[in-house]
């Protein structure tokens, strides 16, 4: 059987943030070996520098004084994602949780692993662009996600796959939810008006039955009584003949 939708989403989110976990911790690994400080290597004509640079701070060395706080907010950051993963049942939700995710683990193991200690590590930055802060595979990571963050939820699309103003079934075409209600509280008003329209009409109906009823019987006593009349006029005729 398939897997469920929320399960592969979940799988999908948790691939996204182990492939960049991966590059960006090889990355590092790899550039700090074969480039030490001061080194540096221009590629592109100049468009693109390699250079090993620590930051104390956030992505593109912002609050370099900030480190412990950074690294409180990149363990809060995790800890979000995760706990709504459980909600996650959107495609593009899922790349974007999981370029957030493995962006803040790739930075947050720098912070507990390398020196000056833990939860105080330096981040290494080693990509540089023209008129650019020195970044790393992370950052690019965390930004992307970021903006893609922004525009799901600027297109209206939630975290469970459905968008804003879809009915309340989360299908489009749907009908919307005040409409529902609207008809929910409109059938609860007219019941009691129904019920009491009916009885109202109970008495009435009930007290012509038993208004007709006496005329009725009036109506055939007084033919019997008619009936026997004749009978007797007829009778006293044939005894005087």
């Amino acid at each position: 059987m398939p897997a469920p939708r929320g399960r592969r989403r979940l799988g999908l989110l948790l691939a996204v943030a182990a492939g960049v976990y991966v590059a960006d911790v090889v990355s590092k690994v790899a550039i700090v070996a074969a480039l030490p400080p001061p080194d540096k290597v221009r590629l592109l004509d100049g468009l693109l520098t390699l250079q090993v640079l620590r930051n104390s701070g956030a992505a593109f060395s912002i609050g370099t004084s900030m480190t412990i706080v950074f690294t409180l907010i990149a363990v809060g950051v995790i800890f979000f994602i995760l706990r709504t993963s459980r909600r996650l049942r959107s495609l593009p939700w899922a790349v974007t949780l999981g370029l957030l995710l493995g962006g803040a683990t790739g930075n947050l193991t720098d912070r507990l692993l390398r020196s000056p200690g833990l939860f105080r590590g330096d981040v290494v930055d080693w990509i540089q662009l023209p008129h650019w802060p020195v970044f790393n595979v992370a950052d690019s990571a965390i930004v992307c996600g970021g903006v893609l963050a922004v525009l799901l939820a600027a297109w209206g699309i939630r975290l469970d796959g459905t968008r804003d103003g879809d009915g309340v079934s989360g299908r489009p075409g749907a009908p919307p939810a005040g409409r529902v209600a609207d008809g929910r509280a409109h059938e609860r008003e007219s019941g009691p008006d129904g019920q009491a329209s009916e009885r109202g009409n109970a008495p009435d109906g009930r007290a012509n039955g038993r208004g007709s009823a006496p005329g009725g019987q009036a109506r055939e006593r007084g033919s019997a009584h008619g009936e026997q009349a004749q009978e007797r006029g007829s009778a006293a005729g044939d005894s005087r003949a």
